[in-house]
């Protein structure tokens, strides 16, 4: 999985996630909770994902706002490990409904 993508390859998988933008050399999301403690939880759950992965994003939390880049540091870029932790953030903090 650690294999850098293409550009192209890049572009082509964030069509799943609209949520998420490519530029240096990382995928970036911004997600707004309604509070400090919304936010602060989905953080807890997101450690989770990324002690499962073996794979730690870079992220800034400013009261109800949740900024995340992903990218895999030996590549100097991204990979299918970026878009697989993507995945788990998006099913933590956009839940789908039943």
């Amino acid at each position: 999985m650690r294999i850098k993508l293409s550009n192209q390859e890049i572009e082509k998988r964030l069509v799943d996630l609209p949520d998420w933008e490519h530029y240096d050399d990382a995928i970036h999301g911004e997600f707004e909770f309604d509070n400090f403690k919304d936010c602060f939880s989905a953080m807890s759950r997101i450690a989770f994902e990324c002690e499962v992965l073996n794979h730690h994003p870079e992220w800034t939390n400013v009261y109800n706002i949740l900024t995340i880049s992903l990218s895999t540091h030996d590549i100097n870029g991204v990979s299918l490990l970026d878009f697989k932790l993507a995945e788990a953030i998006e099913n933590i903090v956009e839940p789908e409904e039943e």
